[in-house]
């Protein structure tokens, strides 16, 4: 009989991630990290069932790790029970604060890693096949939720020089490349139902600034910056993953791979998977829209300043998926753009 679940295990010590392996190599399948960093990497390009993450480790701890899954709209499912010597109540109580569902002591008891491991893999499937039968009724709520962001979306067109057209391209560019990188079409449709959000913060920026005919000074740039943060504080804290997800667009869309963006210079995988995704359909459309400051550049050159940015502005891997897939980018364009003659 095959292996139906799989398991991320993360140590910074080989050997006690030989340990485990040794007892659940037989029942599952094993992925391995030896650091918080990688451990996000292999989490959200795999999505296992469920995480052994330790807590002492250098540069990222446990915390931190899980903190960080959490905050990732592909991984923050994924259960994740603590592995360590930590045996406080303290630290305890800080796992379970971080999103932790169970936590097992070293020394590790052979009898209660495997029943602990079975008994929340056996709750994950339960969890999810419950979670089909209530995403009717969820969807009657999201509605509403759609209709407020559509709302916010069309009040932010008339502080901009942007368009109902450049918001849905943004959108539709973001649900395929969240398809294509291997998220749910529920997931995926939150991203797409969040992208217009964007630029939400551009209400709170002068209409001189916004609609200015021609390059910006330095004073200018600095009110433009400002724009992410202002979006996240019209969103607010919402208990609506919807809208959870789109604060998270509207305050991360212009950070950059490297580090080099703005407002907090995140680097990485600490920008949200939703944030890089609408990051690369947001900077495609605006290049090959035209404004009144700028004519609106060819398709192919826009292509290649997306191969360029892979590794610097954008994210490598969601780079290049987007440009194997320029056939149904243009496709998406054409549709959206009704008809109307453009550049390419």
């Amino acid at each position: 009989m095959g292996k139906l679940y799989s398991i991320l295990i993360v140590d910074d010590t080989k050997e006690n991630i030989d340990v485990l392996a040794g007892l659940l190599k037989d029942n599952y399948n094993l992925k391995f990290a030896l650091s918080g960093k990688m451990a996000l990497s292999i989490a959200e390009k795999f999505k296992p069932d469920l995480i052994l993450l330790d807590i002492m480790m250098p540069e990222m701890d446990g915390y931190q790790t899980c903190k960080s899954l959490k905050n990732n709209v592909r991984t923050k499912e994924i259960p994740v029970i603590f592995v360590t010597a930590k045996v406080e109540i303290e630290d305890e109580k800080k796992g379970f604060d971080v999103g932790a569902i169970d936590y097992i002591t070293k020394p590790i008891k052979p009898l209660i890693v495997k029943s602990r491991v079975r008994m929340h893999l056996a709750n994950y499937n339960q969890k999810k096949e419950l979670e089909l039968l209530v995403d009717e009724k969820v969807d009657e709520l999201n509605k509403i939720n759609y209709e407020i962001i559509n709302i916010l979306g069309r009040a932010s067109e008339y502080k901009d020089n942007e368009t109902a057209q450049h918001l849905k391209r943004t959108s539709e560019y973001s649900f395929l490349l969240a398809i294509k990188v291997g998220l749910t079409i529920k997931q995926a449709k939150l991203i797409k139902s969040a992208a217009p959000m964007h630029d939400i913060g551009k209400i709170g920026v002068p209409d001189d600034v916004l609609q200015k005919n021609g390059p910006l000074n330095e004073d200018e740039w600095i009110f433009i910056k400002k724009h992410p943060k202002i979006g996240k504080d019209i969103l607010g804290r919402q208990k609506s993953e919807l809208l959870k997800i789109a604060t998270n667009i509207a305050y991360e869309h212009h950070e950059k791979w490297d580090g080099t963006g703005y407002p907090n210079g995140l680097k990485g995988v600490d920008i949200t998977l939703e944030g890089r995704i609408t990051a690369i359909a947001d900077v495609f459309d605006a290049l090959t829209s035209e404004r009144p400051y700028k004519k609106a550049w060819p398709l192919e050159k826009a292509f290649d300043l997306i191969q360029n940015e892979a590794g610097k502005h954008f994210d490598p891997e969601l780079a290049k998926i987007f440009l194997e897939n320029k056939e149904e980018i243009i496709e998406i364009r054409n549709e959206i753009m009704k008809g109307e003659i453009y550049d390419n």
